[in-house]
This record gives structure tokens, sequence and C-alpha cells, in this order.
């Protein structure tokens, strides 16, 4: 009975997405050209996306410019200041269309970007979806959240559980510490910034023990806000932290 309602809700969604597709043929989230498929992005914006692809630094997720064979690669960063967290990665270096499509998304109230975003997102961190337990995003400050009316890191969450079944604990860490921009700010800075930002709360903690966490946001930079939300989860109890990000910030790529 539940495979033939399963198969019959299928059936449904993908009737009503037809319909919805003459009645409003697809476009391009990035450059609003006519596309094949809803959430699709057209060959143009496609090809202007830089995939963050092997050889990255295995902590960082950092692509390096030369493919020494030889594993796992860490780069100095890596070697000399270890995050928190364990393993961070992301699906494309954040600039051009990439940059464009987290602007639409945060400040242009495109909230239908969010599932293009996620899906991108969950081929690149397959390796640490598969071992995750549940998804944490990066919260927003409460007054920020009221002014945006949302947390693009939760939609991106969603859309991640979504395709991978796993849940998602949007209440399991809450940023505390109304911050200043993170813009513009040195490595160092941002890290002051953010001490003591997030906190778990009571109610969460025993959810978290010994799990498995996959922190969510959509880009990383330093790597100062996922370092300051995966110590808090780790004083909470969780057993391990990593990192799933749509977009990294990063300079020239580093060699090994």
């Amino acid at each position: 009975m539940v495979a033939v309602l399963r198969s019959l809700a299928t059936g449904l969604r993908v009737a009503w997405d037809t319909v919805l597709g003459l009645v409003y043929p697809p476009t391009c989230p990035g450059c609003g050209a006519a596309t094949a498929q809803v959430h699709a992005l057209c060959p143009a914006c496609w090809s202007d996306l830089r995939f963050i692809a092997r050889p990255y630094c295995q902590r960082f997720g950092t692509p390096f410019a030369v493919d020494h064979g030889v594993g796992p690669l860490l780069s100095p960063r890596a070697i000399a200041d270890p995050p928190v967290f364990g393993r961070a990665r992301a699906a494309v270096l954040y600039d051009g269309i990439a940059r464009d499509l987290v602007h639409r998304l945060k400040y242009n109230d495109r909230l239908d970007l969010a599932p293009t975003l996620a899906r991108m997102m969950t081929g690149a961190g397959a390796e640490l979806l598969a071992e995750a337990d549940c998804l944490v995003p990066v919260p927003l400050h409460r007054w920020r959240l009221w002014r945006r009316r949302f947390n693009q890191a939760a939609l991106l969450a969603q859309g991640i559980a979504v395709l991978t079944g796993l849940p998602t604990a949007p209440q399991a860490l809450v940023r505390v510490k109304a911050t200043r921009s993170q813009v513009g700010l040195t490595r160092s800075a941002r890290a002051r910034n953010l001490q003591g930002a997030f906190r778990v709360p009571e109610a969460a903690r025993a959810a978290l023990q010994g799990r498995r966490v996959l922190l969510i946001d959509d880009v990383a930079t330093t790597g100062a806000t996922a370092n300051a939300a995966a110590r808090a989860l780790l004083r909470a109890g969780a057993a391990h932290v990593d990192v799933l990000t749509f977009a990294l910030v990063a300079g020239e790529a580093v060699s090994p």
C-alpha cells in the first residue's frame, strides 16, 4: 500500500510539473533564458560555474593547482592551523554566476534558487552526506532573520534533505551574538568577531550526543563561522562536525 501511495504521489507530482511547465515555461535561475527543466541552469550559466574537483585540501576543500598524486593532500594552512571541524566541501568557487546566484537568493528573495544550489551541493558533498546523521544549518541572529525573513542556510539544508532523506535540525544551533558583518574583515578579525556567537540550547543537546553533524551554509570564506559553529556543537556532545557550502571564496589555487 505504501509503495502504491508513493507511486501515485510521484505520478501526480510529475503531472503537476508538466502542467506548470506548459503554463509557465521553465527559465534559467541565473539569467532567465528558457530551459528544458525547472531549476536548471542554461548552458551559458552552467559553463560559467567553476566546479571544485580533486585535487583539493582534505580539510578545507581548497583546490590545488597541481595534482602530485599523493594523498591525503593538506594545504599549508590546514597543517599550520587545523580547523575545528573535520572536513569542508563546496560545490563551486565564489565568483561570476556563482556569486550572482548567492546574492539573488540572499538579498533578492529568490527562494526558488535554493533547490538548484542544493542539488549541486548534494553532488559535491556526497562523501560527507554518506557519513552524516543530520544536517544543521548555520543560523542567523534573530534580528538579522527578522530583517531578511528567511535563513538561506536553512533553505539549502531543506533542499538537501529532500534529495538525501537526511533529517534536518534547524533548532540545534542558535546565534546568540549579533556579530558585525564579516565582509572586509581579516581572518583573525573574523574569528574574534564570532567568539561566543553560537550556542546549543539545552533542549537540543540530547539529540546531538554522538551524532555526526553536517553544517550547511551558502558560502565559506576563512572558515571562521564554521569553526565557531563546530566548536559549539562539539562541546554540546556531537561526535564529529563536517561542513558543506555551495561556494568557496578562494584566492589562487594552492600547491601542496
